[in-house]
């Protein structure tokens, strides 16, 4: 199992590929920054709660309840738990954020889950 740090955009992107399920997953928080150009990762943190909130209302509980935590490397080097999502649960998310980053950010999505070597 690797951790690894993926660029969109020269925004970092924190990512975990499972190699025993071979599966990706993807630091939601980092997502949700870069869709909505939230400048801190509190603000970014601020905006998931508020959006698992509307999620659960609108009857999506199961993503939420499907999303991981795992130890990831934060800005200030330490390791803390972060929801990561898988390849699925990350474009149900997106289809949830109005952003002019959301079709660029997809295309990109899948070049990664494709393309990149797994660890």
């Amino acid at each position: 199992m690797g951790n690894e740090i993926q660029i969109f955009e020269e925004k970092k992107v924190r990512s975990h590929w499972d190699e025993e399920k071979e599966e990706w997953y993807f630091s939601v928080v980092d997502v949700i920054a870069i869709l909505t150009e939230q400048e801190t990762a509190r603000s970014a943190s601020t905006y998931w709660a508020v959006l698992k909130k509307r999620l659960k209302e609108e009857g999506a509980g199961q993503l939420l309840t499907n999303c991981k935590q795992l130890k990831l490397e934060s800005a200030d080097g330490k390791k803390y738990l972060t929801d990561v999502a898988d390849v699925e649960q990350i474009f149900r998310i997106i289809q949830s954020i109005p952003s002019p980053k959301a079709e660029p950010f997809k295309l990109w999505l899948a070049k990664i889950v494709r393309y990149v070597a797994r660890p």
